[in-house]
């Protein structure tokens, strides 16, 4: 049996290849850890700094035998894994986050369901499950709306916006894997998120709300801390704490935010591992989420979440990304991370860059265009 907290030299396991395994298994080389990275890829941007890498499908029962029998504790860095085979894992070593969390963050309508039943605040929502459905869903909650998918789309993968009456039938035709769900439109004012570590004796530690824009449905800048009011960073501060702790969640959590026209604050989506909008951690914080996330998983204590610096976080996307590594090595002031991804296609987050600013300092837009140089906003 796991012994927590779990003491140097022990082994972490991590469902995942990519770079947020990649970035916590290098925070777990400085805690004292060794990591081992399920993937089916060769040359993974995790695998690249991990002490062992097990290669194979996160499916086959055999491949994730040997993985558990090879590690002290596991968890994950997508949601994309099978919930069944962490059942599997979950039945050989402790899971953390668990199984019965990730289950919740693959089906938007369970998710929904969840953070209705826990008293948080979402838009109006209807399961799709016919072009009928559909139709009726949508006279009652009007248009426009955003169909989706219910599982396996990120990044504005799986999802249609329905402007006029004529959308609908080739919106339920192109989305798959049925069933779908609508969502009401939301007049937002800012898209935010806020990213919480929960320990196994209920102890939590909270990063700072942050504002999040999007180009092209992929995450472009993550602004820390979100300037919006002092009422609604602390609406967004206590949902996130509600929903960890309606969870029971063991690990790290990020739950993305709407800030609507009038002020209110609507759950999104959850995602229990590290996430995208957390990178600024990384420089602008004595602990980090990786470090959080791993301290959270190995049962060790969790330091305050605090931030020393504000920070903004631009992402490299893509082709168009890798052509701004050269400028991004070489102006000052920008603090770059590469993931050592070896392919750039369109949409792929190959690495991104922070600028720092002194605590209470984030400048207005023309400020951070000014100060990410030759990247631009």
């Amino acid at each position: 049996m796991t012994a927590f907290p779990l003491p140097p030299n022990a082994t972490i396991g991590i469902v995942g290849g990519g770079q947020l395994g990649r970035m916590s298994a290098m925070a777990a080389a400085r805690l004292g850890y060794r990591c081992n990275i399920l993937t089916p890829e060769a040359d993974s941007p995790a695998g690249q700094v991990a002490s062992a890498v097990t290669l194979g499908s996160y499916a086959d029962p055999a491949t994730l035998r040997r993985f558990a029998e090879a590690v002290d504790v596991i968890t994950f860095e997508f949601e994309n894994v099978s919930a069944e085979g962490l059942d599997l894992l979950a039945s050989i070593r402790p899971v953390r986050p668990s199984p019965a969390i990730l289950r919740i963050s693959q089906d938007r309508i369970d998710e929904k369901t969840f953070l209705n039943k826990a008293g948080v605040a979402t838009a109006p929502w209807r399961p799709v499950g016919s072009l009928e459905d559909l139709h009726a869903a949508v006279a009652e909650l009007g248009l426009p709306s955003v169909l989706k998918t219910t599982r396996q789309g990120y990044d504005g993968k799986g999802q249609a916006m329905l402007r006029a009456p004529e959308d609908l039938a080739p919106a339920w035709e192109r989305l798959s894997p049925k069933p779908l769900i609508l969502e009401g439109f939301v007049d937002f004012a800012q898209e935010i998120s806020v990213v919480i570590a929960r320990g196994a004796d209920g102890a939590m530690a909270v990063f700072d709300t942050v504002e999040n824009r999007h180009a092209n449905h992929i995450l472009d800048l993550t602004l820390a801390p979100a300037r919006i009011s002092a009422a609604a960073d602390a609406m967004a501060q206590s949902m996130a704490r509600l929903v960890a702790e309606s969870l029971d969640l063991v690990g790290l959590l990020a739950v993305e935010m709407f800030l609507d026209a009038r002020g209110n604050v609507l759950a999104n989506e959850i995602a229990p591992r590290p996430h995208n909008s957390g990178h600024w951690t990384i420089d602008a914080c004595p602990v980090s989420q990786f470090e959080m996330h791993i301290r959270s998983v190995a049962g060790l204590p969790l330091p305050p979440a605090q931030r020393h610096s504000d920070a903004v976080m631009k992402n490299l996307i893509g082709p168009e990304g890798m052509a701004l590594w050269p400028k991004a090595v070489a102006t000052p002031g920008l603090i770059p991370h590469l993931y050592g991804k070896t392919e750039a296609p369109v949409g792929r987050k190959m690495g991104h860059v922070t600028r720092l600013f002194p605590r209470g300092a984030l400048p207005g837009d023309f400020g951070i265009a000014d100060a990410l140089g030759p990247l631009g906003l």
